[in-house]
């Protein structure tokens, strides 16, 4: 299910839930139910946690309300379609953007539809986010710089000093990036994207979800295994098949 979208229900309507649910489990490789909320409110911890691809959210009055919330999430805000048996909520869901709008109720027909739409949205945002990119490294290969590395999020492209990452992150689809003074960035890449560029004399992957910079290791420790403690107080394991090629990395 590594490609299929993960979905959050926000409704208090059981039967939507169970619906988007058995559909999931006919189709989980295009969808995740990976929770269900009765309001935004309650969904947003869970928003954040799982990063969501998609919530599929009853545009009541106290939903539509805290809609806004999704800008306080440190990744891009999920794509959203309002259920509702109201055809006349189709506007508000105009209004704010929303990707589709689905009656109740539902059928498989219509959520498959929607996904459709969600998923070719994502690639067409993923295409021109990748083509970004590609001229900020175009232009950083012309000068020969290789200071700067471009994190890119849907919505953004940070260029960060390279010797000021910490340490990157995997998580899921996702790559967490912690800095030095203390920032967190999120990139719509997976880590194994940016292994070949951080490959050097100063960064290493010590775990399947770890790429670490050498220069801001503070200590290492033993005790059950091996970790590597980092100037911002971060412990992170070494993989036991790791081990040797960091010892001989680090000159141990």
């Amino acid at each position: 299910m590594s490609n299929a979208l993960k979905a959050i229900i926000i409704d208090t309507d059981q039967t939507s839930v169970l619906t988007f649910g058995n559909f999931a489990r006919n189709n989980n490789h295009i969808l995740d139910i990976c929770g269900s909320a009765m309001t935004m409110q309650e969904a947003l911890p869970l928003i954040q946690e799982r990063k969501a691809e998609v919530l599929f959210m009853n545009p009541t009055t106290h939903n539509l309300k805290d809609y806004q919330l999704l800008n306080s999430l440190d990744f891009v805000p999920p794509k959203v379609v309002f259920i509702s048996k109201y055809k006349e909520q189709a506007y508000e869901a105009y209004k704010l953007r929303a990707v589709d709008f689905l009656m109740k109720p539902l059928s498989f027909s219509d959520i498959f539809l929607s996904i459709y739409a969600i998923t070719k949205l994502l690639a067409m945002e993923s295409a021109l986010q990748n083509e970004k990119v590609k001229e900020i490294n175009s232009i950083n290969a012309l000068y020969q710089n290789k200071e700067y590395l471009s994190i890119g999020a849907m919505d953004k492209i940070d260029l960060v000093k390279i010797s000021e990452i910490i340490y990157c992150k995997a998580d899921g689809k996702y790559t967490e990036f912690a800095l030095v003074d203390g920032t967190q960035l999120v990139s719509s890449k997976n880590l194994g994207e940016y292994q070949s560029i951080l490959e050097d004399n100063t960064f290493y992957r010590i775990h399947h979800s770890y790429i670490i910079n050498i220069k801001h290791i503070k200590r290492i420790t033993k005790g059950d295994g091996l970790y590597c403690e980092f100037i911002n107080g971060v412990k992170l394991p070494i993989a036991k098949r790791r081990q040797e090629g960091f010892s001989k990395f680090i000159n141990l």
